[in-house]
């Protein structure tokens, strides 16, 4: 008896039964800006609600009440040229909510990436397919469109806020800021934009089962209103920098499709970098 007591103990313990550890990465989202110190060295400024001020790169001041993104099609990227797309990957950053500005992801193969790929908004084919019922595209987030007798649309980026220069006609009467970068038309009229950001020079981001490294991104919002003038453009929606007297409210497609497009190339412009990987 005690033999086969013994027996059954070993066959409980073998290898087969032992569980794999899992990989796992998260993406920590720094919403802020640069803003000079006492020295008047800019240095990155964490966004406080209502409180941090900012200026624009014309030299616009501004202050932002609700700060919203969406992040989509996570894909991590080799120096060979493969990569690791993260399935279902759906994230809403909401700088209310500091618990969403963590995206942790599991699963991913080990190996070393050089950087890091994403949908700064939903991607078109999931916008397309409506039933939004639960999780971050649920339409109760605030960030949804139902329009044009379809399955409606989302808001990729939202930023709204306060400043002084602002111009004072409607829809922004008060000096308000409104921006909306939202709408899918068709492939070649829209605010999905894709951002590739490379990991600092010399450091690989590193998946391995026996840690879980996070990638500290600095989003810079300001670089929303800053962005290249493309040459030769007729009638362009704005030239950038954005002057808050002349811009600001967007709220796509009530008002041209072309200045929330423009606001979305500014965004694949700037406004994603890497500062440092934790425990990598």
């Amino acid at each position: 008896m005690a033999t086969a007591l013994a027996a059954f103990s070993l066959a409980g313990c073998s290898k087969d039964n032992v569980a794999t550890p899992q990989t796992e990465f998260t993406l920590h989202m720094d919403n802020g800006a640069m803003v000079n110190n006492a020295a008047g060295t800019p240095v990155f400024t964490s966004l406080v609600l209502n409180a941090t001020p900012y200026k624009n790169a014309n030299g616009d001041d501004f202050t932002v009440s609700t700060l919203k993104y969406y992040i989509s099609n996570v894909k991590l990227n080799k120096a060979d040229g493969s990569s690791y797309a993260v399935p279902d990957s759906y994230f809403l950053v909401d700088q209310a909510d500091a618990t969403t500005q963590d995206l942790t992801m599991t699963g991913a193969p080990e190996g070393d990436y050089s950087s890091v790929s994403f949908i700064v908004g939903v991607d078109s084919a999931r916008t397309k397919a409506g039933n939004f019922g639960t999780g971050v595209l649920n339409s109760s987030k605030g960030m949804f469109w139902p329009m044009n007798g379809g399955s409606g649309e989302f808001i990729n980026f939202k930023l709204e806020g306060y400043s002084p220069q602002a111009q004072h006609t409607a829809p922004a009467t008060t000096g308000g800021l409104v921006f909306h970068v939202a709408g899918y038309q068709h492939s070649t009229t829209n605010t999905i934009r894709t951002v590739t950001v490379p990991f600092p020079s010399g450091t690989n981001l590193l998946i391995r089962a026996d840690h879980q490294p996070e990638v500290h991104m600095l989003v810079n919002i300001a670089k929303l209103f800053d962005g290249p003038n493309p040459a030769g453009v007729a009638n362009p929606p704005f030239m950038n920098p954005v002057k808050f007297s002349s811009l600001s409210a967007t709220m796509s497609p009530t008002t041209p499709m072309t200045a929330a497009s423009k606001l979305a190339d500014n965004i694949v412009a700037g406004m994603f970098s890497v500062g440092h990987i934790h425990a990598n």
